[in-house]
Parts: C-alpha cells; sequence; structure tokens
C-alpha cells in the first residue's frame, strides 16, 4: 500500500435527511478523492458518522414529539443506507452517541483540563425564565449582526454563514417559547484561543508548523484562507466548549451537573473515535492515522463550518502533542435550488432518499450534475432544468453514444473478440498520443481538489473518441478494408477501456457496468492510457448506460418543488 490517507467528511446532523446540499458540499467531493487514492493504491481511512448531540437534535425531537434517542435512531440509519445507496463509499459511518466516543471525547477534555488548556468563567448567558432553561445556541434566534437575516441562530446565521454567538444576535428571542430571554449567570470552560494566534497565523498564512513546512498554503481555497484571516485578524476570542443541556457528553468533572460537552468540541473528535472502531474492525492501529506525520489529513467540509476545521480543532489537536493538523481542508461554498436557497425548514431541497426513488438506478446521473455544477469557488444552483439537460446531452449523448458505438461495432463484426491494432497512420497516432495524456491531466485536477475540471478532461476523452469514431467511419470502411476497420475498433476499445477507470471517482456505477461490458477487472490508475485490452479478448454485449430523461418527469418534479413552497 502507498501513503497514508485520513479522508473525512463533515459529521452529518442526525436531525433530518440527506438533501443535495449537503452531497455538493462535503460528501460527493471527499468520495471523489478517496475513489482516486485507492485507484492509486493508496492507504486509505474515509471516516464519517452521524452528529447526535446538540440543540439541533433536541430541538427536533420536541418540534415531532420524539425523545433525542429516537431522532438520531431514526436519521442515521435512513442517512447510513442513503449514502450507501448513492455511492458515497465511508469506511466507516459512526456515531457520536457510541461508547467509544463518549470515552474519546472525555479524555480529550480531561487531557486538555489537567493541562490548564481551558479557562472557567461565570458570565451571563441567555436563559428562559418561562421553561426555566437556559438557551443553547440553537434556542436562540434573532436578526444577524452581519447580514441582517430575521431568523439567525446563536450559533451561525444560515443565510451568509457567519459564524455567530447569542449575545451578538440582535432582538434576541427563545425558539421554544417564543418569549424574549433574560441574562441569568453561570459557569462553563472556555477555550482560550488568543493564546494561540501567532501559530494559527503562521500555519493558516504560510504553511508552517512549528518552524517547519506543514503545507503549501498556496493550495488552499481563497475563501477558507480569507475566512480564517479574518477571524485572526479580528482577534480571538474565548469561546465556551461547554453547555447547560441534558442531551449530550456530560463534562467529567465534580460538581458540573447539567454541563455538557459543547457539539463543536465533541463532533471533530468523532473523526477519531470513529477511526478507533474502524481500525479495530479491520486489525490496524489508529494511532498510525492521526499521530504519524507520514500521514495525510484533509477535512472536506461546507463553508459554514471553515472556522471550526481550521481554527478550533487544529487548537485542540495541537494541545495533545502529538496529533497530525490537516495537509487541506477544501470547503465549498453553497450549492442553491432553482434560484434560491435551499432550506430544510421550508422543505425547499432535494432529499436524496426520494431521489434514490424518483430515479431509480440513476445515482450517477444526479453524482455527475453535481459535480460538474460543484460550489468549489462559489456559490452555484442546481436547477432540473439543467441535471436533465446534462443527462441527455452529455451522459447519454456523448459517453453512452461513443461506448454503445463500439461495443455494438465489436460485436456485430467480430462476435465481440477484439480486434487487433494493425497499421496506424497519423491521425490515429495522434489519438493514441491524445488518449496517453488524460490520466496525467485528471489526476492533477483531482489533487489540486479541482474535481469540476477533471470531470470535464473525462468526458473530453469520450468526446475524442466519439469525434474519432465519427471522422474514421469504420461500418463504412470494412466495405473494403476491414484491416483498417480493425485498427479504429482496437483503438476505441483502448479509449472505452481507460474510460471505465477514469470515470470510476465520478461515476462509479457506471463505471462497473462499463468493465463488466469489456469483461474486465482489477484496473488501476496508471493502466489507463495504455493498451489495456489485448486483441483476442472477449467482450460482453452492451447494455445502455444512461436513460433519457424525458419532460415530463423534469415538470413532475419541479411541480413537487412548488407543491412544497407553497405549504409552506
Amino acid at each position: 500500500m502507498g501513503k497514508k490517507h485520513i479522508i473525512t467528511s463533515a459529521l452529518l446532523y442526525a436531525n433530518g435527511p440527506i438533501h443535495i446540499g449537503h452531497i455538493a458540499g462535503a460528501y460527493l467531493p471527499a468520495d471523489i478523492y478517496v475513489r482516486f487514492l485507492k485507484l492509486n493504491n493508496e492507504d486509505v481511512a474515509f471516516i464519517c458518522g452521524s452528529d447526535e448531540h446538540g440543540a439541533a437534535i433536541t430541538l427536533q425531537a420536541k418540534k415531532l414529539g420524539l425523545t433525542p434517542k429516537e431522532i438520531i435512531d431514526k436519521y442515521h440509519n435512513l442517512n447510513k443506507k442513503t449514502f450507501a445507496e448513492f455511492g458515497i463509499d465511508f469506511s466507516i459511518y459512526h456515531r457520536t452517541s457510541e461508547k467509544i466516543h463518549h470515552e474519546t471525547a472525555k479524555e480529550f477534555f480531561t487531557s486538555l483540563e489537567k493541562n490548564n488548556s481551558f479557562e472557567v468563567k461565570t458570565t451571563e448567558q441567555y436563559y428562559d425564565d418561562s421553561i426555566n432553561q437556559f438557551l443553547a445556541d440553537r434556542y436562540i434566534e434573532g436578526e444577524c449582526p452581519k447580514c441582517r437575516y430575521n431568523y439567525a441562530y446563536g450559533d451561525q446565521c444560515e443565510k451568509c454563514g457567519s459564524a455567530l454567538s447569542p449575545n451578538e444576535l440582535i432582538n434576541p428571542k427563545s425558539t421554544i417559547s417564543g418569549n424574549k430571554p433574560i441574562l441569568k449567570k453561570t459557569k462553563h470552560w472556555y477555550l482560550p484561543m488568543a493564546k494561540h494566534e501567532k501559530w494559527l497565523e503562521k500555519w493558516i498564512d504560510e504553511g508552517m508548523l512549528n518552524d517547519s513546512m506543514h503545507h503549501d498554503s498556496k493550495t488552499w481555497k481563497t475563501q477558507v484562507l480569507g475566512q480564517c484571516k479574518s477571524w485572526i485578524s479580528s482577534g480571538l476570542k474565548s469561546r465556551a466548549i461547554t453547555r447547560d443541556l441534558d442531551w449530550g457528553i456530560t463534562v467529567p468533572l465534580e460538581n458540573s451537573e447539567g454541563k455538557v460537552l459543547y457539539v463543536w468540541f465533541d463532533a471533530p473528535i468523532g473523526y477519531i473515535s470513529a477511526t478507533k472502531e474502524w481500525a479495530k474492525l479491520n486489525n490496524k492501529k489508529w494511532e498510525d492515522y492521526w499521530k504519524s506525520s507520514d500521514t495525510e489529513l484533509v477535512h472536506f467540509i461546507g463553508k459554514d463550518n471553515i472556522v471550526f476545521h481550521c481554527l478550533i480543532f487544529p487548537i485542540i489537536l495541537k494541545l495533545q502533542k502529538n496529533y497530525i493538523l490537516p495537509k487541506n481542508v477544501p470547503a465549498n461554498e453553497f450549492l442553491n435550488l432553482e434560484g434560491n436557497k435551499l432550506s430544510t425548514s421550508k422543505n425547499w431541497a432535494i432529499w436524496l432518499h426520494e431521489y434514490l426513488i424518483d430515479f431509480k438506478d440513476q445515482q450517477d446521473s444526479l453524482r455527475y450534475t453535481l459535480c460538474a455544477t460543484a460550489p468549489e469557488n462559489k456559490d452555484t444552483d442546481f436547477t432540473w432544468k439543467d441535471f436533465q439537460a446534462r443527462n441527455n446531452n452529455e451522459l447519454v449523448s456523448i459517453l453512452g453514444n461513443f461506448v454503445n458505438r463500439v461495443v455494438v461495432l465489436t460485436n456485430k463484426y467480430w462476435d465481440g473478440i477484439v480486434p487487433e491494432k494493425i497499421v496506424t497512420n497519423e491521425y490515429d497516432d495522434h489519438i493514441i498520443t491524445s488518449l496517453e495524456l488524460f490520466p496525467k491531466k485528471i489526476a492533477h485536477s483531482i489533487k489540486k481538489f479541482r474535481f469540476r475540471e477533471a470531470l470535464i478532461e473525462m468526458m473530453n476523452l469520450a468526446r475524442l473518441g466519439n469525434k474519432y469514431l465519427a471522422d474514421c467511419e469504420p461500418w463504412k470502411i470494412i466495405k473494403s478494408d476491414e484491416k483498417r476497420a480493425k485498427t479504429i475498433l482496437n483503438i476505441s476499445l483502448q479509449i472505452t477501456a481507460s474510460l471505465s477507470i477514469l470515470s470510476e471517482p465520478f461515476i462509479p456505477f457506471t463505471s462497473k457496468k462499463l468493465k463488466d461490458i469489456l469483461n474486465l477487472t482489477n484496473l488501476k490508475w496508471d493502466d489507463a492510457g495504455k493498451t489495456i485490452i489485448n486483441s483476442g479478448h472477449k467482450i460482453n454485449t452492451g447494455t445502455h448506460l444512461f436513460t433519457k430523461i424525458e419532460d415530463d418527469k423534469i415538470q413532475k418534479m419541479i411541480d413537487k418543488l412548488n407543491t412544497n413552497k407553497n405549504e409552506n
């Protein structure tokens, strides 16, 4: 095996199902990257799971009249199944309610507390006296001081993505009772982030850690660097890492009844506890992945999680002395839907488990579209019409059409036996040389986390194959020059075989279909661009890789969205 990698996708709140915004932000990009690494024989642990603590869970439980345990069980099971059906190939999909996670999070807290890494402060915090309860961040709603959105939460504005604290909200109110909260004194443990400003600034700006080069900061996205630098330049403030809640990991100290670890302290530690569980199940040492400088850690997240993964969690890891820090955090911007911001509360979303029913066996059509429109550097928009166009005009008409013609011609004229390449001309040699370049071009883009660019190159190879077939017209030439037709089909089959490899990170279900048609197994990235199929090899008869999506199906989806909008 090659180099070790820990690849994480943001733990998903187990308070609802997955929508396409989640997938485009943190899960599909990570899956593409992981599949690419595995094709290159790298040693990868792809870690994710359910984030099952915090006020978001208890809020949903209250709303539905269920217990928090009932909520997390329901959505953990649904989301785990949905991810698997969509081809997001986690090494483990864990839970922060598991015993091993509670133990790991408490160990982190205890270690930091013993080393005097916290401040203990008594401060005034919002309290709803009508229900005798301190209000956690998600139980407070008010006007965002940055963008003036009226429904920002006490920890974050979901419109502009700004991280907030409850006392920054204008005209706050309790989301439980609707009343204006009062301020009441309470004791909490704080992470004094200001003490870490100097090394964080050097790490973010220059990629330097402990006077050594840790990573190339120029490879980090501008929006990630910009958000981190803005926080640092404004002066990092102490951040509470405990909360007054009855749901979560209890603070492991005496005289701390009613206190739990803040979900944004315990959730990233979930990557470590999940790795421990995965390592135990696979006879590996988890420390090799989290405590070895030879391992690369990459976090895939949305832009609303940048601060937690680039500032807060690195502080926690560095305070433990022997943990590695991320080499990159390629956070994506937000995906909008039909011109409007995705909203779970307003049901303005495309739920992935429903898509898998509505478009059975068409996972790759959505994977392709979400990658092609990924919000890598700015917010982008998903529309059903664009989804239809990309499926019909690109997947069906370009990739599917090319593969179908090659397979049909090979079976028609040579009973599925791969013909030999006899004599090549200048055009053939140009195609062969061009084919050799694609694996490196696509790999370069993937390594830079430019997945849209990589996908375009993969489709350009299919375009090259289509043009080659159209220019050479082997179905005509075979009547007068079978040797020439054999050479054309041999080269076309090499393109098809390379596509079966190069498409795998993006559209794995199609890649498998294609390998089955070509009767190929155990292919690696380095095989692409070369002669993969030898003459005399027997391929199978073809099936259509993609299905055309008709107008009435798309209109049905648009109507469904608009019905949801009107109901809310």
